[in-house]
């Protein structure tokens, strides 16, 4: 079993999914008292929000690049950066260690191509989904066209994001605009939804949606298990 070096905190909200992924895939395949070999650097999301708000990505990199380097000095054999919008300094993460890294845009590409689907809506924080660092990569790597709300949907998506879900907030009123987004989205053409923040599988789930839904935590998560158990 390799161990896997996880940057969380980013919400811990979600961590905490990842981290249960992550043992139960591992206790699934090996047996009922077998767990994770895994590394956690938790981060302060208080202190990354502000780079996001300020745009100062460069600052943002460098931070998320030194976490990877002490996951390494750790024994971590991978790392796995635990949100999507973060992915956005990816490359600093890259250039800062030679371990595989497991891009979380990977994981959801594959899962949406073995399921036969070309056209998907990204729900998502504004940066996800207004940026090109994510359906860029998508539609590059494996030919999947990404649509996104308009731009008044966009932003209360990206407030129910931060003010109450990486808060440890589930409302019923943020569950019922979601479902309406996600059918507007279907109307609209998507095959399939991505919920391209790792937080939002803490409000909706596929029984709320008539289309597949792709959570990337998920699917992050699953794709770290087999980098793992790779030739177990």
């Amino acid at each position: 079993m390799r161990t896997i070096g996880l940057i969380g905190g980013m919400s811990w909200e979600s961590t905490v999914l990842y981290y249960q992924w992550i043992n139960r895939g591992v206790r699934g395949r090996l047996g009922p008292l077998s767990s994770a070999r895994l590394l956690l650097d938790s981060l302060d999301f208080a202190a990354i929000e502000v780079l996001q708000r300020q745009g100062d990505w460069t600052r943002a990199g460098e931070v998320l690049a030194a976490s990877a380097r002490r996951l390494e000095a750790g024994g971590a054999e991978c790392i796995v950066l635990a949100t999507n919008t973060m992915h956005k300094v990816a490359d600093a993460i890259v250039q800062a260690t030679p371990l595989p890294f497991l891009h979380i845009a990977d994981a959801t590409g594959a899962a949406i191509g073995a399921a036969g689907i070309r056209t998907v809506a990204l729900l998502g924080t504004a940066f996800t989904m207004e940026e090109d660092f994510y359906r860029g990569r998508l539609r590059d790597a494996f030919g999947i066209r990404c649509v996104v709300p308009p731009a008044d949907v966009r932003r209360e998506v990206h407030r129910i994001i931060y003010e109450e879900l990486c808060a440890g907030v589930v409302s019923e009123r943020s569950r019922a605009f979601f479902r309406a987004v996600m059918a507007a989205c279907v109307v609209d053409g998507a095959q399939g939804i991505i919920l391209g923040c790792t937080e939002i599988g803490l409000l909706v789930g596929p029984q709320d949606s008539v289309v597949p839904l792709f959570d990337t935590a998920a699917l992050h998560a699953a794709a770290a298990v087999d980098f793992s158990l790779a030739g177990a």
